[in-house]
């Protein structure tokens, strides 16, 4: 049994970091995408905006879908589409069409990632111990691992529908082979389906403030880091983009390693000292006036909000009989708060400037040390059937 488990921990990290993958491939190719529809900002902007848009519509479904054809079933369908997702964008024809085709690009990311989530809560219940971290680490090493690739591929001037399209055909190889080991987790007989929509609970809405929370935090540093350290502490092009690499790499190993954190401290106090580092980082920002205090804080800034919304997706997923149903009901709302934040962030910079977004960014991540308590761990509700995978 114990092999069994550890083959499954092996298999849905494999899936996080395809998953990942076909993320930072796309991220990557955008520029070609604008430039081959021949997009301004404006167009560009909505064309980006749809993804988030598709999964936001379509997350709150995962959970029904689960019940129906089983979580390892689900999670393989939506994997597979989701790499073949990553080839489509690059042959729209046009500006609406490619909104159409992102929209479902966000669809399948964002079930995917409801079911992929609910998989590692369930195996994280059989070995008893925390591995969320770990596999949200993986998702980073996969997003930098097709990041790498799309430069490498981009510098080549390698077309992207070729790039993409070949990418996809590896991705769907890897994950069909890996999400094979994943756990095949049944309904109860006569268990009714979850509904399509559903309004959370408290103790889902409570979880996913503390995501929210973090995930506004992450959204705007990732959207803002390199622009803030250039406008407010004059650095030139390669310090900007340290600020970006920075920040991702320290959310990525920290995340790696979060799980060693957690099995020590508890899912409450991590959170809690991660909010607090994250505001130490929060304030060398807001007081940083040369480029390398500014790096050096959006690394500390990552560091502290690292873990805390894999701590908000595992808490979910314990919080419902169904881990998916849980697990969606917070991912819904860490979605939106991805929405909001790079938007958000310029308006409030527009009308104060950017060191006042960032001192009330610090504030925001502040919350997650008071509301923290809600990620404490609460006896699984109801039970599953597993067949043999």
């Amino acid at each position: 049994m114990r092999n069994d488990n550890q083959r499954a921990r092996i298999a849905v990290a494999a899936v996080f970091a395809v998953h990942g993958a076909v993320a930072g491939s796309m991220a990557t190719r955008v520029p070609w995408l604008q430039d081959h529809l021949s997009l301004d900002p404006a167009a560009l902007g909505i064309a980006l905006f749809c993804p988030a848009v598709g999964a936001f519509v379509a997350m709150p479904m995962a959970g029904r879908l689960v019940h129906r054809i089983g979580g390892r079933a689900a999670t393989r369908i939506l994997l597979a589409l989701w790499c073949v997702a990553l080839a489509i964008p690059s042959q729209a024809p046009g500006f609406v069409w490619l909104c159409a085709i992102f929209l479902a690009y966000g669809a399948a990311a964002g079930t995917c990632d409801v079911t992929m989530n609910a998989q590692g809560v369930i195996i994280e219940r059989r070995l008893g111990r925390s591995i969320m971290s770990g596999l949200h680490g993986m998702w980073s090493v996969g997003s930098l691992a097709g990041a790498g690739i799309g430069v490498v591929a981009a510098q080549a001037g390698i077309d992207a529908r070729l790039h993409h399209g070949a990418v996809a055909l590896v991705l769907l190889v890897v994950g069909f082979v890996a999400s094979r080991g994943l756990p095949d987790v049944r309904p109860e007989p006569g268990e009714q389906a979850p509904p399509r929509f559903a309004v959370p609970s408290r103790a889902i809405l409570a979880i996913g403030a503390v995501g929210f929370c973090a995930t506004f935090a992450e959204g705007a540093s990732m959207n803002w880091s390199a622009v803030y350290v250039t406008d407010v502490t004059g650095a030139g092009p390669g310090m900007a983009a340290a600020a970006y690499a920075t920040f991702a790499l320290a959310m990525a190993v920290t995340r790696l390693l979060g799980d060693l954190i957690v099995q020590r401290l508890g899912p409450v106090a991590t959170v809690r000292a991660g909010g607090l580092l994250a505001v130490a980082g929060g304030t060398v920002i807001v007081a940083a006036r040369d480029p390398l205090p500014g790096v050096a804080g959006f690394a500390l800034f990552g560091l502290g909000i690292a873990v805390i919304v894999p701590l908000t997706f595992a808490a979910g997923g314990r919080a419902t009989a169904a881990p998916s149903q849980g697990v969606a009901g917070v991912a819904t709302i860490t979605y939106l708060s991805g929405l909001l934040a790079p938007a958000v962030t310029g308006w409030v910079a527009h009308l104060t400037s950017l060191p006042v977004t960032f001192a009330v960014l610090s504030v925001i991540v502040l919350t997650t040390v008071a509301t923290a308590g809600a990620l404490r761990p609460r006896a699984p509700l109801g039970g599953r059937t597993e067949a043999g995978a």
